[in-house]
């Protein structure tokens, strides 16, 4: 797979958030604004404007794509610099299908994201 993409209200702020809560850093990026952003494992996510549709109401088990997973090394320490960005959680830590921690919470648009660590 090559990258996920969100379509959001304000891409530049919203790619700007990826950067400096998860550390992505800008890839590329045209006048439209659309961003591809990369993570500091090589991975990308592209964050293009919406088009202006009302945002479907969705939990993680509404048909269609339902979240994005970063995988982390020490999950006490990614749990808490989440905290000092204060985002939004979703619920408290859960366990993963397979084993491991797992926790969601919400980027600045409402997409839903997680940490695991496995």
């Amino acid at each position: 797979m090559d990258h996920p993409a969100i379509a959001a209200e304000d891409t530049t702020k919203l790619a700007k958030w990826y950067c400096d809560v998860l550390g992505y850093k800008i890839f590329a990026s045209t006048d439209k604004p659309i961003y591809i952003i990369e993570a500091p494992d090589g991975t990308y996510i592209e964050i293009m404007p919406q088009d202006g549709s009302l945002r479907p109401q969705r939990n993680t088990c509404t048909p269609g794509l339902s979240h994005l997973a970063f995988r982390v090394a020490d999950f006490d320490r990614a749990e808490k610099t989440l905290e000092q960005h204060h985002v939004s959680w979703e619920g408290p830590e859960f366990e993963a299908v397979g084993g491991g921690r797992i926790r969601n919470f919400f980027d600045p648009e409402g997409n839903l994201l997680q940490i695991v660590q496995r």
